[in-house]
């Protein structure tokens, strides 16, 4: 007996979900290459990220539709059809009802949660921002920079688009070195104008929407590591590797004994990460050669466009 394109692309759908929500972040996380090419690495996440996200509704959206068309648009037509004209169900049965319910409740809950994510992150900003504008000072030396009185090493940037700031505090200023002052400048401008805090948003909302799922954590450490090392890269370019090394060493200090570090609220530096960073400018190794990330960039490319493939290409048989 012969399966009908939609349940063809049903199953498959699944197989790909299954694969993205365990094995692919499983391997990626364990992966010695992310920090040769953290930006690569980058991409090929939160392609992981995407696919997964629209391979688990397009499974059950294409099994629920099954019944009602060869296609996902005359099936949808058909299905409209049925809910607001009252149009006989023909195969329509309970677990297709339940299958495209599913496929609606989930998509709605992850847009629900990303917005719902958005929206207590800017009000922590909001709040911190207050904070600061009471607690501290515009640096003299440094613009879109604010220091604290505060005896640790702490440095952090505050996204805001124009009201963005980098804040350091007394102790760290009284620690650094200028070179290894400049390192951490261009360390946390750069979470600001790569606009990584968007990224942690991504990843913090898929954790919020699927806790119970362990990769989803899983994810957002790596996340949160690959941009620290993006950033190191970017303080390479001015300074040299035991200046950044020394950078590092002295506000992770600070970051040991309670205070932040990086970006605040969204993103977490743990020992961990700092050991790593630290490991891969001591122990540098080259960059994945061009071939190599041009096959990550291609592999990102085909997991966003199979989900979509499989939902269209019904349509042209």
């Amino acid at each position: 007996m012969s399966l009908d394109p939609l349940t063809v692309a049903a199953w498959v759908l699944a197989a790909l979900a299954v694969i993205l929500a365990w094995p692919a972040p499983v391997l990626l996380s364990r992966a010695q290459w992310p920090r040769r090419s953290p930006a690569s690495a980058m991409i090929l996440w939160q392609a992981i990220g995407l696919a997964g996200g629209l391979s688990m509704i397009g499974a059950m959206l294409t099994w629920g539709l099954a019944p009602l068309g060869s296609n996902i648009f005359s099936a949808s037509h058909r299905l409209i059809d049925i809910v607001f004209f009252n149009a006989p169900i023909g195969g329509l049965r309970f677990w297709h009802a339940f299958a495209l319910s599913a496929a609606g409740l989930l998509g709605a809950h992850l847009l629900f949660t990303l917005l719902l994510t958005y929206v207590r992150i800017q009000r922590q900003r909001g709040r911190h921002r207050e904070l600061l504008l009471l607690l501290s000072s515009p640096s003299a030396e440094q613009p879109g920079t604010v220091v604290i009185n505060h005896r640790m090493p702490v440095a952090y940037c505050l996204p805001g688009g124009a009201r963005s700031v980098t804040v350091l505090s007394d102790g760290l200023l009284e620690l650094l070195k200028p070179e290894e002052l400049r390192a951490v400048l261009t360390h946390e401008n750069t979470h600001l104008t790569q606009r990584h805090h968007l990224l942690l948003w991504a990843f913090a909302a898929w954790k919020s929407a699927l806790p119970w799922l362990p990769t989803s954590k899983l994810a957002q450490r790596s996340v949160n590591e690959l941009i620290e090392m993006l950033a190191d890269d970017a303080a390479l370019t001015v300074v040299s590797e035991p200046v950044l090394v020394r950078s590092i060493a002295l506000v992770a200090s600070g970051s040991l004994e309670g205070s932040s570090h990086a970006v605040p609220l969204e993103g977490f530096d743990t020992e961990a990460t700092t050991a790593s960073r630290i490991q891969r400018l001591i122990n540098p190794e080259p960059p994945l050669s061009t071939p190599l990330q041009a096959l990550v960039l291609a592999a990102s490319v085909l997991l966003l466009a199979a989900p979509t493939a499989l939902l269209v290409l019904p349509a042209l048989g």
